[in-house]
């Protein structure tokens, strides 16, 4: 589905118009990957729109760039408050958020240094992104052949542009083969993650997830469901897991930004029978949450 458009995106500290916001081809993260971005959605709350867990996404992208020594020409508090301004410029209630951190043109050759760090954000409509009926009905989903990038490679806790290459890959694999999703193993052979999103399976009564030792993108939505399983009395592990884990769960969902709290139904023609019902209620709360329905999770929702 393309991308529709809106009114402004911001570029390096001005507001243009969406078909202005250009880069030149020559541009360094075009060429070698040497980007940063983040991911975050904006929700119509019952006190106005309101973006999720805004700050913790920004601390997040500023992390991923010290990674990769990029020196961010703004503030934290900048770039929250551009967030902001750019929904109301484009009089958004509800959207996707990507800002995005990379190395521009100046150099070619594979010292980046002096090349320039550009930032932009970009505000859109967005939905659900593994399709609306995902949410009820979950997910079928593979186990990749294509091993989730190690962290003597490259370092997974950092979203980086260029490093989603591995996912992509992944995505394909399972799209060719007629599943929605693709669960990655990590360098040892440990369940990792999705492509997009972080993996939790239920087995009698407890959630267990990858630890961070699994070569997982920290998520921000993955944070989330941990805190709010934990304050509704579940308990959740974090340890390796293996694929026979993945095909005994009385449960499997996967939660991100863009994906949020989705079921999975099927892994490798292995069926996981519903009602799926720790999975329900997390995926209930989740969403009274984020529509600022319950105040004792207001601090995690920044207003507009």
């Amino acid at each position: 589905m393309p991308i529709p458009k809106v009114d402004k995106i911001w570029l390096n500290g001005n507001y243009v118009n969406w078909d202005e916001a250009k880069v030149h081809v020559l541009t360094h993260a075009l060429h070698y990957g040497s980007g940063v971005f983040e991911g975050i959605r904006a929700y119509e709350t019952l006190k106005g729109t309101a973006v999720f867990r805004l700050t913790d996404h920004i601390k997040r992208l500023f992390k991923s760039a010290k990674i990769y020594l990029m020196e961010i020409p703004y503030s934290p508090e900048v770039l929250i408050d551009v967030t902001k301004e750019l929904i109301k410029i484009n009089n958004l209630k509800s959207c996707y958020i990507r800002p995005i951190v990379f190395r521009g043109y100046g150099e070619m050759g594979l010292n980046p240094l002096n090349c320039p760090v550009d930032v932009a954000i970009a505000v859109w409509p967005w939905g659900a992104y593994l399709g609306e009926e995902s949410f009820k009905h979950g997910i079928r989903a593979m186990i990749s052949s294509f091993h989730r990038i190690d962290p003597n490679s490259l370092p997974p806790v950092a979203k980086a542009t260029g490093q989603y290459i591995n996912s992509i890959l992944a995505k394909l694999e399972a799209v060719y083969s007629e599943y929605e999703e693709a669960i990655l193993l990590d360098y040892r052979g440990f369940v990792s993650e999705g492509s997009g999103e972080n993996i939790f399976i239920v087995k009698d009564g407890v959630i267990y997830t990858p630890s961070t030792t699994s070569s997982i993108l920290e998520g921000i939505t993955r944070d989330t469901v941990i805190k709010i399983a934990r304050d509704l009395g579940i308990e959740v592990v974090e340890r390796d897991l293996v694929r026979s884990d993945l095909f005994l769960a009385d449960e499997v969902f996967c939660t991100g930004t863009a994906a949020e709290v989705v079921p999975i139904r099927e892994i490798d023609k292995r069926i996981i029978e519903e009602p799926w019902p720790i999975t329900r209620k997390l995926q209930e709360k989740f969403f009274q949450i984020v529509r600022g329905e319950d105040e004792k999770y207001q601090d995690w929702l920044e207003l507009v």
